[in-house]
């Protein structure tokens, strides 16, 4: 193998200025204009090699380099710094009736007559946490949160992190001031990966969306925000100085929008001009019904007067302005009984108690059970078998109860309380020293076992296609599975003895089986089920060790300097290693034959193919998982989105596929199947 040949200075500089522009164009596709030019697996290559150069030349390294997201050092406290125009809050409204009156008041103000129509830039209200990014220069020089709208706290450190942020302005004449305004927000998915991560940690979950963003940004340590997926949107602005901008001062609100989009910031794409408040009604009408199909949460729209001039004239009241308003909508919630409540057991043994409730609708779905989470909130909202509850979905996404309604609460009720033992194995049960969940303290207990074994199949997992939760549970009981590596060790006549298995099911079964075989390093850390380690985590364990045995004969020394490992991550990962039943298991994986690539596509071919081209897949597609399916559409140099919009050029549809295929439908997108895919490919 050829020596790599040793860069000079000028050389290292050039490389560090073409990966660090490759990188914010690379975040400037995916977080402004929606369209991915390369996969994760490309950007992570870039980074890498980016940060391998910053370490040979450290002079080289500059403020705003990509790799400074990452997350610096851990802060004492928040320093409170004072906005330079007070960051207001809007008037609230929560009806078509309100937004009239809104228009008659700006026309009275104005001193116009009724006829004369209004344009006013309508917009999702963002339900996150507000923010200002101060650029100076051109370069983010701080970000500060509302605060009390006068003085806000420096959480500049933690909005680095957030790739979608740019932290140096795509122009060659910024003005010589900037002040951004926007909400940093998470979207739904991720908001339930991190409140399922935070269980299984023994954390408090976050409430809803807003409150783990608010949450994540106040961290005084900056690579926990990294960590944390969130995402910024803009739209209003503080103070502009445009010395040094050959950019001339614009006269509406809405241009100003699209000339933060060129320089670099996300703004929202479902944005709308309106003539006159009859078209501002409509849109508040109509959008209400699509809001819960949207990947983050929002809690109604914002009107603002699109004319810089008239907002100028229409001035302030209090701490609002006169010329935009939040227009809200009415919090969607609904009455039911609880019939019983559940203690369920989860693959770290936490017991989870659960409201098993009279089913009922709200948001458009039907609702029966809701997570309590564990005995602190139980106590806190006081519910009680037989009691009436207020139940609504926290972020359009979990079903959560708000508040018992006390005066139904039947006579003779009991605060309920979790037991002290195991409801499926009778184990003693205990609350650890500094967690909110109580947990099984038995490591055979049966409901660990299967819930362990249901993530290690799982699609992020090992990906084992045809065993699902029932045949997971009969395995189990019918003693044919105990451990992860038995699941490699099943024959046909094993499977004979479940009821309801054909030859036909039985054969896909090990098909299946055999087909996770050809798996990674990565995937198998993560269905090991290690407490604090979650799919970035293992893929970066699996990036550093490469290999089984250098993971499994580590240390915590050499884990501390795994990216993205502190010491509460090491000393877990240590914990489980060091049993030999763990570290047996991991073992005898692999001596099973399944393959583990350091990276998750090492022999998968890669090309161009479908570079600049964004899909979404829906239903069931034969042969393949849709995680199969997305790994060949980016290998291939191609995008794979959560939901159809203008911007999709391929819906990848299979059996049963849901409303995603009405509404490429009646937005024109191309239907393609598997065979098509493949032959785009040929």
């Amino acid at each position: 193998m050829a020596k790599e040949q040793k860069l000079d200075t000028e050389e290292a500089s050039a490389q560090i200025s073409k990966l660090s522009k490759e990188l914010e164009n690379a975040n400037y596709s995916y977080f402004v204009l929606d369209r991915p030019k390369i996969t994760d697996f490309q950007y992570d290559q870039l980074l890498k090699r980016l940060e391998k150069l910053e370490e040979e030349f450290p002079r080289l390294k500059k403020e705003d380099s990509p790799t400074n997201r990452v997350g610096d050092r851990p802060l004492a406290a928040f320093k409170k710094v004072q906005h330079t125009i007070p960051m207001q809050s809007l008037s609230n409204t929560y009806s078509i009736d309100e937004i009239q009156s809104f228009d008659e008041r700006v026309h009275r103000v104005l001193d116009w007559p009724e006829e004369k129509l209004i344009t006013y830039l309508v917009e999702p209200k963002l339900d996150g946490l507000a923010i200002e990014l101060i650029y100076q220069e051109g370069k983010l020089n701080r970000a500060l949160t509302r605060g009390d709208g006068v003085t806000g706290e420096d959480v500049t450190g933690n909005i680095r992190t957030i790739k979608g942020i740019p932290l140096k302005l795509r122009t060659d004449h910024p003005p010589r001031l900037l002040e951004v305004r926007g909400e940093i927000l998470m979207f739904k998915k991720d908001f339930l990966a991190l409140n399922k991560q935070q269980e299984e940690d023994g954390e408090e979950p976050f409430v809803n969306p807003r409150n783990a963003a608010a949450g994540s940004i106040r961290q005084l340590d900056p690579k926990i925000a990294s960590a944390r997926n969130l995402r910024g949107f803009f739209y209003g602005f503080g103070e502009i100085d445009w010395a040094g901008s050959k950019t001339k001062e614009f006269q509406t609100h809405s241009q100003l929008e699209e000339l933060i989009k060129e320089w670099g910031f996300p703004v929202s794409s479902l944005s709308q001009s309106c003539k006159g408040i009859t078209q501002v009604k409509n849109f508040y009408t109509k959008f209400e019904s699509k809001r819960h199909g949207l990947e983050y949460e929002i809690d109604g729209i914002v009107v603002k007067v699109d004319d810089l001039n008239l907002q100028r004239t229409l001035g302030s009241i209090a701490r609002s302005p006169r010329w935009a308003i939040a227009a809200k909508y009415q919090p969607e919630q609904a009455q039911t009984v609880v019939e019983k409540i559940d203690v369920q057991v989860g693959r770290t043994g936490a017991l989870t108690p659960v409201a098993i409730m009279k089913s009922v609708h709200v948001g458009g779905v039907t609702i029966t059970h809701a997570t309590l989470h564990n005995q602190d909130e139980l106590d806190r909202k006081d519910v009680r078998v037989g009691d009436t509850v207020v139940i609504q979905r926290a972020g359009d996404v979990i079903p959560e109860i708000v508040s018992v309604v006390l005066e139904k609460r039947p006579k003779g009720s009991k605060p309920f309380k979790i037991p002290d033992h195991c409801p499926i194995c009778g184990s003693k049960a205990s609350r650890g020293e500094g967690e909110a969940v109580i947990r099984c303290e038995n490591p055979a207990c049966e409901a660990k076992i299967k819930e362990s074994l249901k993530h290690f199949v799982s699609r992020r997992a090992m990906n084992v296609e045809k065993l699902g939760d029932k045949i997971i549970d009969q395995l189990v009981d019918l003693k044919l599975v105990s451990n992860f590596s038995d699941i490699y060790r099943l024959k046909s006549s094993d499977l004979e003895k479940l009821p309801r298995q054909g030859e036909k099911s039985i054969g896909n079964l090990i098909e299946s089986i055999d087909r996770s075989k050809k798996s990674t390093l990565a995937r198998l850390i993560y269905s090991m089920g290690i407490r604090f380690v979650g799919e970035q985590t293992a893929k970066l364990l699996a990036r550093h060790y490469e290999t089984l045995d250098n993971f499994l004969n580590t240390n915590e020394e050499e884990l501390l300097n795994v990216e993205e490992v502190g010491e509460k991550v090491a000393l877990s990962i240590l914990s489980s290693i060091k049993t030999k039943s763990f570290s047996g298991e991991m073992r005898a994986v692999a001596k099973l034959g399944v393959e583990l690539n350091t990276d998750g596509a090492a022999k998968i071919k890669r090309t161009k193919k479908l570079l600049d081209k964004t899909f979404v897949i829906t239903g069931s597609l034969e042969g393949i998982s849709r995680d199969g399916a997305k790994d060949l559409i980016e290998n291939n140099g191609g995008t794979v989105g959560s939901s159809v919009s203008k911007k999709t050029n391929f819906l990848l549809c299979g059996e049963d596929a849901g409303s995603k295929l009405q509404k490429a439908q009646d937005l024109g997108v191309k239907i393609i199947s598997l065979d098509e895919l493949k032959k785009m490919l040929d």
